[in-house]
């Protein structure tokens, strides 16, 4: 039995990121679609991601509310957004989310090997957040 854990209060975001998430929907980078398509958009891992999902005041590119997960995809642009990104990830750590990074050229050139290392992140972040069996 899986733990439902949403977000605490994490509604209250940015209400302006609404219309920029749509947007980035629509007009996904061709890493942020093969991920989408090839492995989280019909619950491969057996959980539902959302993608472009606005958290507090900045859009996660995937996120998963079951497991408090963001999956970030970088490109040649975050290579001088890196302290941006950092503090991003502090923020959502603090909040419980997880947040795995991949590269573009990770899911492009290698998307069995993203597979295979987002099913084991997967496979313990569920059980990090399995409650406690009593008896333990």
């Amino acid at each position: 039995m899986r733990a439902d854990r949403r977000l605490p209060r994490i509604a209250d975001y940015d209400v302006r990121l609404k219309a920029r998430a749509r947007e980035l929907r629509r007009n996904q980078t061709e890493a942020e679609k093969k991920l989408w398509v090839e492995l989280l958009r019909d619950r491969v891992f057996g959980y539902k991601f959302t993608r472009q999902k606005p958290l507090l005041h900045f859009i996660a590119d995937f996120y998963c509310s079951e497991l408090l997960l963001v999956i970030e995809l970088d490109g040649s642009s975050h290579d001088e957004k890196a302290e941006y990104d950092e503090e991003r990830t502090i923020l959502l750590n603090q909040l419980g989310i997880q947040v795995i990074r991949y590269t573009n050229s990770d899911v492009l050139q290698n998307i069995e090997g993203v597979y295979a290392d987002l099913k084991t992140r997967i496979e313990v972040r569920a059980q990090e957040l399995r409650p406690p069996v009593k008896g333990d």
